[in-house]
């Protein structure tokens, strides 16, 4: 039976002092993620790149999601919330692709400037320390 009422949102009260701001666009967070997938996915098969670099993002991705989607959950309740430092930590080992599809699937960290901020710093350092690895890789295979 479907239900007769329209699900609504009830804004949150306005707290002073938030560093809130619009969300960037979802097609970039989704155009950034495929390039990194096609990307990493060339890098295994043409640079033959080791099975456990796309595994590691998978696993912490998966973890990266499962925080977000908790920390949203507590957010909604009022409970105890998971550190900032962690969601940020976990993208800074690989999580950052399952953090960014949990952002914009619950819609959460997504309007928060320094956030915002800190997350794509670790995405920035992430795939540069990738791509150093990847360039010690293939200079190591072809000297």
């Amino acid at each position: 039976m479907p239900n007769p009422r329209p699900r609504t949102t009830v804004p949150a009260p306005a707290r002073p002092g938030r560093d809130l701001s619009r969300p960037l666009p979802a097609a970039l967070s989704w155009t950034v993620l495929g390039v990194f997938a096609a990307a990493l996915a060339i890098a295994y098969v043409v640079l033959d790149l080791a099975w456990w670099v796309p595994a590691l993002y998978g696993a912490a991705s998966v973890v990266a999601f499962a925080a977000y989607a908790f920390d949203k959950s507590a957010a909604r309740r009022g409970a105890p919330r998971v550190p900032e430092r962690t969601l940020l930590v976990l993208g800074l080992v690989g999580g950052w692709p399952g953090a960014l599809v949990a952002q914009q699937a619950f819609r959460h960290k997504t309007r928060k400037r320094s956030f915002r901020r800190a997350f794509w710093t670790t995405v920035v350092l992430n795939v540069l320390a990738l791509t150093v690895y990847l360039i010690l890789v293939m200079r190591v295979l072809n000297p």
